[in-house]
């Protein structure tokens, strides 16, 4: 049988990582809603202890790559007060529990912020997004088959314009 490897690496990695790197302290410096803030205390490679922060999602997201039947993406434009300006981003959103099934935080997801419903939506691939300091992982889907239900059914917070671009267009923008 063929394999390519992957496995045994991977697990040659983890132990690596396990062995060499050691978590000494995690101490609670905040807890948010939907994150905690953490600074942890590690001991390296060459005995040396360094802190670092951590925080930690709680909540997990999902996002969607919505395409209509003409081949136009769906994007919405916001402000993201992080930035301190308007993004494009495809329709995304938290889960509102942390057992929730990332595949119905998506379809609601695309629904509140576009007002589309997907016919078919499959999980195209599972991504943290900022791993040097958070775990937060988010589901990307894939969206097709839409149909127009309805308005916006944004949340009080939200102001979310709704675009429709070509892929070469976007990937121009980039």
């Amino acid at each position: 049988m063929f394999t390519s490897g992957k496995e045994e690496n991977m697990g040659a990695l983890e132990d690596f990582e396990k062995e060499h790197i050691k978590r000494i302290d995690r101490e609670l410096v905040f807890k948010f809603y939907v994150v905690d803030f953490y600074q942890d205390t590690m001991e390296l490679p060459n005995g040396k202890r360094e802190k670092f922060d951590f925080v930690e999602h709680r909540m997990g997201a999902a996002a969607v790559v919505a395409v209509r039947d003409d081949g136009k993406l769906i994007m919405v434009r916001q402000y993201r007060p992080a930035l301190d300006r308007f993004t494009i981003e495809i329709p995304a959103g938290k889960r509102d529990s942390i057992i929730e099934n990332t595949k119905i935080t998506a379809r609601r997801e695309l629904m509140e912020e576009t007002g589309y419903i997907p016919g078919d939506i499959k999980r195209i691939l599972s991504l943290k997004t900022t791993v040097a300091f958070c775990n937060e992982f988010i589901d990307v889907y894939l969206a097709t088959g839409l149909h127009e239900k309805k308005d916006q059914h944004l949340d009080e917070d939200e102001n979310i314009d709704i675009l429709f671009e070509d892929l070469n267009k976007l990937l121009d923008m980039i």
